[in-house]
């Protein structure tokens, strides 16, 4: 049976409405993060490089997490999924922000992050992460959401294609950063 939805408040005004009521199935709870979270969030982050094996390009601290995602007007958002034990352990994340489409004329919901501790995989959780944050993007009305994965990563590359989305193999990814962003300031 499903458990009670769960209501919480928020000490920031998000410039849309969090869906109600926040998805809670029998594999996980789902809630938005709060301050109190940075630490387990930057946790989250470390270990998503670790398992892309990009620890060395990570430079978010608590402090930048704090300035980033918690302020007046925050850069993105990050919910949390908890497994559904006694202890309410926690097992994964989902970093999010809003992009735009002009061809659609919309709003669009990017997902920067989605990470499942290993311990938690094959339970639903990062698909109930993932389908929170569809749901989030219709309540939105977002054109569409959109994501990137790593191309070894054949797991998640199924899983993605398995609830139905679109690889867009035609695109590729430009990045300005570091040193060739700040030239141009």
């Amino acid at each position: 049976p499903r458990a009670p939805p769960h209501r919480l408040r928020h000490s920031r005004t998000l410039p849309f409405p969090l869906p109600r009521p926040l998805l809670s199935l029998a594999t996980s709870m789902i809630r938005p993060a709060t301050s109190a979270d940075i630490p387990l969030i930057l946790e989250f982050i470390r270990a998503l490089a670790d398992y892309e094996k990009l620890t060395h390009e990570v430079e978010a601290t608590e402090e930048k997490l704090r300035a980033t995602l918690f302020p007046e007007t925050p850069a993105a958002e990050c919910i949390l999924a908890f497994a559904d034990d006694a202890a309410q352990t926690p097992a994964g994340f989902a970093i999010f922000f809003t992009n735009y489409s002009t061809f659609l004329a919309k709003p669009g919901l990017y997902l920067e992050d989605l990470f499942v501790k290993p311990e938690f995989r094959g339970r639903g959780i990062g698909k109930s992460l993932l389908l929170h944050l569809a749901k989030l993007a219709n309540q939105r009305g977002c054109g569409r959401m959109e994501w990137t994965v790593l191309d070894w990563n054949q797991p998640a590359i199924a899983f993605y294609e398995s609830l139905g989305a679109e690889r867009k193999l035609s695109w590729q990814i430009c990045r300005l950063t570091g040193p060739s962003l700040q030239r141009y300031a």
